[in-house]
């Protein structure tokens, strides 16, 4: 039976292991193991209420990080299939690139980071490795969910190396840590498997923030002529299809813009893979660039879409109200509970944090970053009404 994996391919049997040496499944590979302990995990569920762009939506289809993780997983894992890749360690690597978001998306990451940058700031890709290597705590004899050093490394460098020449501010402080520990090396392009997690986190939320923003009203199809690769495709369906509705024309229309950029990046990295012919795994993450991406094309509409994106929806009046009264609400809670650590709920409280200003800071922040909207807003009207007696 021929090898279903490329040569290039992380392979599993080649790991290099946990932090804390465990007995090996005999059922199930590492790298399942992983997406398992992700999906089962408390930050996981978290994520059903957590914002992606609209804050706490009044509609019942707009998305969530539990819904976009879900849809990145799935494009994950048609890529890592097409290129011949690990499938399990994608999509664990897609099921966990959102875990260290805040509450209300990333208003509540800015807010957190300028509370704490006396502290060291806030990061979500930092925060992601605090809930995977410490915060979780669901197993007798760890912290964290104790996963293989290839899923910690794709989650560390989901945009890329941390630690190059090139590089302008030190990795951030958790990550920083756990590294002089457990060498992710930080200075290394991930492997091909994170590569495609990333990509696939582009095209995921790029094409559901549109569908949402159209939902929403923020803008209309005839708008999206300012960006002409997402006009052409709007007028193609309408051609074949004259008398179809509204909603059906949006789907359909973005079902094939991501198909069209899924088909791209597997060409291109076909393309880039045949340039490079890569023996094995540690080949991609010595390269020095990304081997997993967009036709320069592909890449123009990328960004041609992003920007529509940035100035439509992300600066919509609208979503700028709610992200004012998010950084607000966040901002408060923190400062509310620095004044009054003993308002922590008793699982979070730390006799030791009291006399050390940073470690109460951090174990602050901990928790409101695994908030879900919801409760951020009812802790934040709790701690108000305690203050203002």
């Amino acid at each position: 039976m021929s090898d279903p994996l490329a040569p290039y391919a992380t392979r599993w049997q080649s790991s290099r292991g946990r932090l804390h040496a465990e007995p090996e499944s005999e059922i199930r590979s590492p790298f399942q193991r992983d997406r398992d302990r992700i999906v089962h995990s408390t930050a996981f569920r978290r994520l059903k209420h957590k914002t992606q762009v609209f804050i706490s939506p009044e509609g019942d289809h707009f998305r969530t990080r539990l819904t976009h993780s879900i849809e990145v997983a799935q494009i994950a894992r048609t890529i890592a299939r097409c290129l011949r890749l690990d499938e399990d360690l994608a999509e664990a690597l897609a099921l966990a690139h959102d875990l260290g978001h805040t509450p209300f998306a990333h208003a509540g990451q800015e807010a957190l980071d300028s509370v704490m940058k006396h502290w060291g700031g806030f990061e979500h890709n930092d925060q992601t490795l605090r809930v995977l290597t410490l915060l979780e705590a669901r197993y007798a004899n760890f912290d964290g969910l104790n996963l293989t050093w290839e899923t910690l490394e794709g989650v560390v460098k989901h945009n890329g190396p941390l630690s190059t020449a090139e590089s302008r501010s030190p990795p951030p402080p958790s990550i920083a840590e756990y590294n002089a520990r457990h060498d992710l090396s930080l200075a290394d392009w991930p492997g091909p498997e994170a590569q495609v997690a990333a990509i696939a986190d582009d095209i995921a939320y790029n094409h559901h923030d549109l569908d949402d923003g159209i939902r929403a009203g923020l803008f209309s199809i005839e708008d999206l002529d300012a960006v002409p690769h997402v006009a052409a495709t709007f007028h193609s369906v309408r051609q074949r299809h004259p008398a179809i509705e509204p909603q059906r024309l949006v789907h359909e229309t973005v079902r094939r813009l991501i198909d069209a950029m899924v088909r791209d990046v597997v060409a291109q990295t076909g393309e880039r893979l045949a340039a490079l012919g890569p023996t094995n795994v540690e080949s991609i993450r010595a390269h020095g660039h990304p081997v997993v991406a967009f036709s320069r094309a592909m890449g123009e509409n990328d960004r041609a879409l992003k920007r529509f994106l940035f100035e439509r929806l992300y600066r919509n009046t609208a979503v700028l109200q709610e992200t004012a009264e998010a950084r607000r609400i966040v901002t408060e809670l923190f400062n509310g509970l620095m004044a009054a650590p003993e308002r922590l709920p008793a699982a979070w409280r730390w006799e030791e944090a009291g006399a050390d200003p940073a470690a109460l800071a951090r174990r602050i922040a901990d928790y409101i970053a695994g908030m879900t909207d919801r409760y951020a807003t009812q802790m934040h009207a709790l701690i108000d009404k305690k203050t203002t007696k």
